[in-house]
């Protein structure tokens, strides 16, 4: 069978930027070895489920541009692909383990187990509360209020073999008889991730480490039910740069906070790919390069901590460099952003020749289309503080001068421009930077710019010379 692997959210908010590694893992093993990537939404928990945060998290997926190849809007043979519509499936299961007599309904209410706590808490206050198995033999009464509790081996061990951890053995003595299903009827994880992942027919369970204390339940549920169990693999955590669990308090995130930040999404995946994975010594990667290295064997233990500056930097990378985000992939992801700032539907011609001048230093799409609007907006906006400090009467009077020369060139590229303005300065005894900051600020309203003779080449001679005609009339007085 080809490896079938899932990612299963809890559709209460974003797909937070842990969950997206964790789905990475998956759908990288899966692409890699020609098998099936499955998303399930675990919306069992209807208070907190809703379906706009079913469609932000697919949305993130979109973006991210890891497809699934089953799961919601795209349907399948494994189906429904919600827990919610499952209800009857569990059910199924459920009463053929109480029939078995492998589960058993328990009537404690939230009041005896809380007094139960309390007593445990008066004799021993360091003492952990384990579920004393009350019901454990009790005569069904199936019409009171109740949950179903599995009946938990009190010998032996329950053992497992993680492809990350190796093998890890847990005495069922320090078990409990753990809830199946509430009293609302709706099943808890350990029951529903179970039975869809083994109807699903998915072969490899890869989640975040903190999932690895959910792994013997499910094991003994797998045995119970007379199934072979899938394998296992739990992935280091991805915490906070203290140490803690990453939370909104220590950095954005949400998946879509990176996307809004203008980051691209290859780097987004390279930055949290590295979260308990490594190639060697390489630190970028595209798309195609991760699908290709990937393998288990080179997940570590270690858990990582979030640096919002080594995400940056892997961001910019992406974004120089053409063979990882190409020219007209980067304009393409551009323009929204340029949208965000008013600017006119750039054309496509311009917007290319102008992306080169400020790849080298945009280290965002966001900052992309805050260097490139100098291009687009007519005029552009004037930064007051150098005008006031470098365009003058005098250095204006000269623009005008520097226009009338240079609208005479025929050959509108960087290079003759550059040569016909030192010309115009060595003819009139004046160094080049005596007109170039003026001419920068006339031409872009910044200080501070590409090089100014390549953009004048990228916005044409007609709106060239009609920005430094216009020095007088911004020039401070």
């Amino acid at each position: 069978m080809k490896p079938r692997l899932r990612f299963a959210p809890s559709p209460s908010g974003y797909l937070h930027i842990g969950g997206a590694r964790t789905a990475l893992f998956n759908w990288l093993w899966a692409k890699s070895q020609g098998g099936v990537f499955v998303i399930r939404v675990e919306d069992t928990d209807q208070d907190r489920s809703s379906i706009e945060s079913v469609r932000a998290i697919l949305d993130a997926f979109r973006w991210l541009e890891m497809d699934w190849d089953e799961g919601p809007e795209v349907g399948g043979p494994y189906g429904p692909y919600f827990q919610s519509e499952r209800k009857a499936i569990y059910r199924e299961h459920v009463e053929r383990l109480i029939r078995e007599g492998k589960a058993y309904r328990c009537y404690c209410t939230k009041e005896i187990l809380d007094k139960a706590r309390e007593e445990l808490k008066a004799r021993d206050p360091k003492a952990q509360f384990v579920y004393p198995g009350t019901c454990r033999n009790r005569t069904d009464e199936p019409d009171l209020p109740h949950v179903v509790r599995f009946k938990t081996p009190r010998e032996g061990s329950t053992d497992f073999v993680d492809r990350v951890f190796g093998a890890i053995s847990t005495p069922n003595a320090s078990q409990q008889d753990f809830v199946l299903v509430r009293t609302d009827g709706y099943p808890l994880y350990n029951l529903a991730a179970t039975i869809d992942d083994h109807l699903m027919d998915i072969t490899l369970v890869a989640r975040a480490r903190d999932h690895i204390g959910n792994t013997p339940q499910q094991v003994l549920l797998y045995r119970a039910l007379g199934w072979e169990a899938p394998e296992f693999a739990h992935l280091p955590m991805m915490l906070s740069p203290k140490g803690e669990k990453l939370s909104k308090r220590h950095t954005a995130v949400s998946v879509q906070d990176y996307r809004d930040r203008g980051y691209p999404p290859a780097a987004v995946l390279n930055y949290i790919v590295r979260f308990g994975w490594s190639y060697g010594d390489q630190e970028i990667f595209s798309r195609e390069e991760l699908v290709k290295a990937f393998d288990w064997e080179r997940v570590n233990r270690g858990d990582g901590k979030f640096d919002e500056k080594k995400f940056a930097d892997t961001a910019f990378e992406h974004l120089k460099r053409e063979e990882l985000t190409p020219l007209a992939e980067y304009a393409h992801s551009v323009r929204p952003f340029l949208a965000e700032r008013g600017l006119p539907e750039p054309a496509d011609e311009t917007l290319l020749r102008a992306i080169p001048t400020i790849r080298e230093r945009a280290r965002t799409l966001k900052e992309a289309a805050t260097a490139l609007d100098f291009y687009f907006r007519d005029p552009p906006e004037l930064d007051e503080k150098a005008r006031d400090k470098l365009l003058g009467p005098d250095e204006a009077a000269r623009l005008a001068e520097l226009a009338t020369v240079l609208g005479a060139e025929s050959d509108w590229r960087a290079e003759p421009l550059e040569t016909a303005a030192r010309n115009f300065c060595e003819t009139r005894g004046i160094a080049m930077k005596d007109i170039a900051q003026a001419a920068r600020v006339a031409v872009t309203g910044r200080s501070a710019s590409p090089p100014l003779f390549e953009v004048m080449a990228v916005l044409g001679k007609e709106r060239s010379l009609a920005r430094l005609a216009r020095a007088p009339e911004l020039a401070r007085k």
